[in-house]
């Protein structure tokens, strides 16, 4: 079947590494599985989507993150040990009560635009087509008219001022303003960004808020990144980035000796 779309996590991949992208999104060779935290993140996402909705009772919280945290381990290859599993089960219900209440001091009143929209927009930059696919958390709708992107990310104990600014972690917010705009016709001055930090092991503010600039120039540069990838992909060029072998889950296998 001819490809036909990229998503952002795949950009992401083919940046780090073509030839790590073309193991995982070409040959269809998963290295990496998941583990508890990606199941963590998976059920502390959910609560997040019904809290925004205002249709899980705060006396349900706790019910629904357990809910669906021990389902996403069962899928698990390898299970973790039962202590963290309790730890995490007692950090969900830490971030949990306060999602609500950031969301009404970051945004004041608003309304829910949507939860998990797809984007599924064409890149026109582009002379064959190909779509940009992805998946937006939360779309809001504040008193001023204007509509807010919000991306929840589960972390530790936060983020440091590099992670907040690096462009494989932001573009993602920032290309996903650009065909969100596109697929409602929505003039981009009435749209901001954002990340919504959901912190496992931090002593206080478990939920953290904060905003990212999505101008002109970085719509720019990021569409270059989008458009570069797809070109690449589509000639079939996978070469080895050695500086990203690192942490990679294929380093030192029959992958990648």
């Amino acid at each position: 079947m001819t490809k036909q779309h990229i998503s952002f996590s795949e950009l992401k991949t083919w940046a780090e590494c073509p030839h790590k992208h073309q193991l995982k999104y070409i040959k269809g060779i998963n290295g990496f599985t998941g583990n508890a935290f990606t199941a963590f993140g998976t059920a502390i996402h959910s609560v997040c989507e019904h809290i925004a909705k205002g249709d899980l009772d705060p006396i349900d919280y706790d019910e629904h993150f357990d809910l669906a945290f021990l389902c996403e381990l069962r899928n698990l290859d390898e299970k973790p040990d039962n202590k963290m599993i309790s730890d995490m089960r007692q950090q969900g219900r830490e971030i949990s009560p306060s999602v609500f209440p950031q969301l009404k001091n970051h945004f004041g009143n608003y309304e829910v635009f949507s939860t998990e929209e797809m984007l599924y927009e064409e890149i026109d930059e582009l002379t064959y087509k190909w779509h940009l696919k992805g998946f937006i958390d939360l779309v809001i709708k504040t008193s001023d008219g204007k509509y807010h992107i919000l991306d929840w990310k589960s972390c530790s104990w936060g983020w440091d001022a590099k992670k907040r600014s690096e462009k494989l972690v932001t573009y993602q917010l920032t290309l996903y303003k650009k065909f969100f705009c596109k697929k409602h016709n929505i003039d981009p001055t009435d749209v901001e960004t954002h990340f919504g930090l959901l912190k496992r092991t931090a002593k206080a503010d478990k939920v953290e808020i904060f905003r990212v600039t999505s101008g002109m120039r970085k719509t720019a540069n990021a569409t270059k990144l989008l458009t570069n990838g797809c070109r690449t992909i589509k000639a079939g060029t996978f070469i080895k980035n050695r500086t990203s072998c690192k942490f990679c889950e294929f380093k030192h296998t029959e992958h990648c000796p």
